[in-house]
């Protein structure tokens, strides 16, 4: 999981240095050549592409791992090979984003790509500690209204994170400093205003949610993850608020994207808790 969120800020690095072309060509960095020229961009657009040859070892070890787990578990297979689709899908949509010269709708299915991807992860390692879990002592399990407004949550973060990629996608990082690049249909501060309104929301849930799980007595398992995304809610916040205005500059986008992948990995593993019926022990995480 740390590798995929490792390729999703690099990816952003790549953008953000304007080094989107600097290899024009896909699988080679040029039609003549398999390595970039030394030059900057070229090897931040090359660098990216050989985390991602490690990153397609990790999931493959992934894949084998759960084959060669005893007993066999056919949900955990399951979930390994979706690692590895996700990655080859991947490689072949960053492959078309480049040769689209970085149409900005692909990028934007290029970044949720990756957030279905850390959320697979993020669902493979929470069911490969079933087996922990199931010895632990008894906790109860979070109430209905928990497991809603958890779900609630989970499903506007994507309403949150989809509207924080039009803006990206509308604003001046387009990927390249050298080459006209097209940006989505959308006046950056109109698109702005709607994704702030979307992270306004989001607070507000978050704050009652937390509430709800530090009144409600089945809510023990929950409470080390409300904090956490309590505190990754709040420091995105005001990251984002932060770069609007000074006038996004890059090492703040970076910062950005990066709490958007903590922070969709946070929600969903906030959702497989309150789903979760295996009792867990008291301070221990689920």
């Amino acid at each position: 999981m740390g590798l995929l969120a490792m390729i999703i800020v690099t990816g952003g690095a790549v953008r953000l240095t304007g080094s989107g072309l600097g290899c024009s060509d896909w699988p080679t960095c040029e039609q003549d050549q398999f390595v970039p020229e030394a030059n900057f961009h070229g090897w931040i657009e090359f660098g990216n592409r050989l985390l991602t040859v490690i990153v397609s070892v990790a999931v493959i070890l992934a894949v084998l791992g759960s084959m060669a787990r005893n007993p066999r578990r056919s949900d955990l297979v399951r979930l390994s090979w979706g690692l590895v689709a996700g990655v080859v899908a991947q490689i072949v949509l960053g492959g078309i984003v480049v040769l689209s010269h970085l149409n900005p709708w692909l990028v934007l299915g290029h970044f949720a790509l990756s957030m279905v991807l850390v959320g697979n992860a993020v669902v493979l390692r929470h069911r490969s500690g079933d087996h922990l879990r199931a010895t632990r002592p008894s906790v109860p399990v979070p109430s209905e209204q928990l497991r809603s407004m958890a779900t609630a949550i989970t499903l506007f973060s994507v309403v949150v994170l989809t509207t924080g990629t039009f803006v990206t996608g509308s604003g001046p990082h387009a990927g390249s400093r050298d080459d006209p690049i097209p940006r989505l249909p959308f006046r950056p501060s109109d698109i702005a205003r709607v994704h702030g309104t979307t992270v306004v929301l989001f607070l507000v849930m978050v704050a009652a949610l937390a509430l709800a799980v530090r009144r409600d007595p089945t809510g023990e398992r929950l409470r080390p993850r409300m904090q956490a995304l309590g505190a990754i809610v709040v420091l995105q916040a005001g990251i984002g608020w932060t770069q609007y205005f000074t006038g996004v500059p890059e090492l703040l986008v970076g910062l950005h994207l990066a709490g958007a992948t903590a922070l969709w990995a946070t929600v969903v593993s906030l959702w497989l808790g309150a789903r979760e019926h295996v009792p867990v022990p008291e301070g221990a995480p689920a």
